[in-house]
C-alpha cells in the first residue's frame, strides 16, 4: 500500500530545498509543496503518485519527524494496527501497535561492519588495463576460483 505524509508532523525538513524523503525515494514520488499550491499545505512533503509506490519504506525510515506512514495490507497489519520504523545511525527500531493496544518493539542493526570498511575488490587481482578495450573480457573472468571457506556465517 502506498505511503502518505501526515501533514501535522511534517515540517518540510526545516525548509531545505530537498527534503529527506525527496532525496531517498528510488522512484522520485515524493515532492515538497513549497507554496501550498499543489496540496494546500505549504512546506509539506507528499507522495505525488501513490499508485506507483514501491513500498520500500525508504521515506518512512529516513523521515526525521516520523511524518510518513504506510497503509499496510490487512493480512499483515489488520485495521487499527500500525507499523512504524525509526532509523538511528546504527539501527532501525520497528514499533508495532496491535489492534488490542499491545505494542512490541524490535531493534535491528543497519550494518554489521563499520561504515567505510567494506572492500568490494578484496581477493580480486589488480585490473589489467590492456584488456579494457576487449568487450568480451570481464574484470572477474577467470580472476579466481570461488572458495567458500573464505566466508563465514555468523549466527
Amino acid at each position: 500500500m502506498p505511503t502518505f505524509v501526515r501533514t501535522d508532523k511534517c515540517d518540510g525538513c526545516k525548509g531545505h530545498d530537498k527534503t529527506a524523503c525527496v532525496y531517498i525515494c528510488p522512484h522520485d514520488l515524493m515532492k515538497l509543496d513549497k507554496d501550498g499550491s499543489e496540496t494546500g499545505h505549504a512546506m509539506k512533503a507528499w507522495n505525488q503518485e501513490p499508485e506507483q509506490c514501491w513500498e520500500c519504506y525508504s521515506c518512512v525510515k529516513i523521515c526525521p519527524q516520523q511524518a510518513i506512514e504506510c497503509r499496510h495490507y490487512a493480512d499483515v497489519v489488520p485495521l487499527g494496527a500500525s507499523v512504524q520504523p525509526l532509523r538511528s545511525t546504527d539501527s532501525i527500531m520497528w514499533t508495532i501497535r496491535f489492534r488490542n493496544g499491545n505494542m512490541k518493539r524490535f531493534k535491528f542493526p543497519i550494518r554489521t561492519t563499520p561504515e567505510g570498511s567494506a572492500d568490494p575488490a578484496a581477493g580480486l587481482p589488480d585490473p589489467d588495463a590492456s584488456k579494457l578495450e576487449d568487450p568480451n573480457t570481464l574484470f572477474t573472468q577467470n580472476a579466481h576460483k570461488f572458495d567458500a571457506s573464505q566466508f563465514s556465517v555468523n549466527n
